[in-house]
């Protein structure tokens, strides 16, 4: 082609982009259109599974929520707590599995492997910390290992719970009244005293009513958790600031020089409840199991959560009992209280639509709004400090409500494994170990576990 040849084409060339390129792109829009419109979402399905709460508690709070988004359908599963875990274990495993579900908090660390965290975009750690408890960011926020590089990334959040719920003292109100107690005891000190005054025993020493309902474990619901309250509440370090060794067995050092061991404090001042030998002697291992032993009047204090109220009134509707806060250490410069709560945590084996788009209904259901509605429709006090205030004048959940505020629990690498090291503990106790030889094998046991 000669250069003469080429400059006349090159008019008619651009001639015909200019008519090509709009009408390709119109093609293109139009394409487009015969799938979807241009700013309609792609629609998305989330599968929810819970355990406590039915279909009335969250069901107004997913149609708000889709209402919103309509692109957006929710189906929530409420599953029996017995297999629980293992049902969504099994499923996930499957390929089956919900993209929303609830996590104990003392599970994450045995499953955060199956779990995706929220994009700081959506929920970041700052808005966990400065709007929820402080148990809710020790509990579901973790720091990720530094990049290649050796940057630091930013702390993630695995789960955000609506309620957090603690460990109380219940309490028979005409037992107490009885021998004079007019207001249930605020610290151990007391609470031991009570105990004394309340126990009733035969002439050969045999416990005919107990004062409480503590000292051993099999018989004792959440016994480990008490145990570990006592622990915290006595500043035990339960852990290595690594999470690679327990330290409940270690020496402190106190602020005037002199050690002790708290951990071991603790587990003397639980077992000696179960203890002949000690003027607290209230309980041993024949007793029936501590909730039944409560209802049936037999004993005269129960620590427990909030979730075993709605199972005291259904078995014994006349039985006269009130709920106070947990006794804490006289003189201690602060409470303690120990947490159980429940979050909303996303499935890693979920498509990324759905694992987005199930961090924003998590976020939505978090926010004031919303998680009152939880809290009105559940009953149960909130994880949101904001919500909490108006909670403190509730004489339903106050007590709850304002133990929230100082709940603490501490880091488990696997639970039910821990769980059962500290029931042997406590056990081997009672049966005559040497609290020193028990606390020593159930840290290096916990050690172990942690080292897996």
């Amino acid at each position: 082609m000669s250069a003469e040849q080429n400059n006349t084409t090159q008019p008619r060339f651009r001639t015909l982009l200019k008519i090509a390129i709009p009408t390709l792109a119109i093609l293109l829009l139009v394409g487009a259109g015969c799938t979807r419109g241009t700013d309609e979402p792609e629609p998305v399905e989330l599968s929810f599974w819970g355990v406590f709460d039915g279909r009335d508690v969250y069901q107004p709070l997913i149609e708000r929520y889709q209402a919103l988004h309509p692109n957006v359908k929710i189906t929530y599963s409420k599953l029996t707590i017995d297999r629980y875990e293992q049902d969504v274990v099994e499923a996930l495993a499957a390929g089956r599995g919900p993209d929303v579900w609830l996590l104990q908090n003392a599970w994450l660390p045995r499953h955060l492997d199956k779990l995706m965290p929220a994009s700081p975009s959506v929920i970041d750690a700052a808005t966990i910390q400065q709007s929820f408890v402080d148990s809710v960011y020790e509990d579901y926020v973790l720091v990720p290992a530094p990049s290649a590089d050796g940057t630091q990334l930013p702390p993630l959040v695995y789960g955000v719970p609506l309620y957090v719920d603690t460990l109380a003292m219940y309490y028979n109100k005409d037992l107490l009244q009885s021998q004079g107690i007019i207001n249930p005891p605020e610290n151990w000190t007391d609470f031991a005293q009570d105990v004394r005054t309340l126990t009733v025993t035969d002439d050969f020493g045999n416990v005919e009513r107990s004062g409480a309902a503590m000292g051993t474990a099999d018989n004792v619901e959440n016994s480990g958790d008490l145990l570990a309250l006592l622990m915290l509440q006595n500043q035990t370090p339960m852990v290595d600031v690594a999470r690679q060794r327990a330290t409940f067995d270690q020496r402190v050092t106190r602020a005037d020089g002199e050690q002790f061991l708290p951990g071991l404090d603790a587990l003397v001042f639980y077992t000696d409840f179960a203890n002949p030998k000690k003027s607290v002697y209230t309980w041993d291992p024949t007793k029936a199991n501590s909730v039944d032993a409560f209802v049936n009047e037999e004993a005269a204090f129960l620590f427990h959560y909030q979730y075993v109220d709605s199972t005291i009134q259904a078995r014994a509707p006349q039985l006269n009992y009130q709920i106070a806060p947990i006794p804490q250490i006289a003189g201690a410069a602060k409470d303690i209280t120990y947490a159980n709560s429940w979050a909303h945590v996303v499935s890693k084996a979920s498509g990324t639509a759905e694992q987005q788009e199930a961090w924003r209904f998590i976020s939505f259901l978090a926010s004031t709004d919303n998680a009152t509605t939880y809290a009105d429709a559940s009953g149960r006090p909130s994880s949101r400090r904001d919500v909490l205030e108006a909670q403190l004048t509730d004489p339903e959940v106050a007590v709850f409500a304002q133990q929230a505020l100082t709940a603490r629990t501490w880091f488990r690498q696997d639970s039910s494994l821990i769980e059962n090291i500290f029931a042997d503990m406590i056990t081997s106790v009672v049966l005559g170990t040497l609290p020193e030889e028990a606390l020593q094998s159930a840290a290096d046991q916990v050690t172990a576990v942690m080292r897996k």
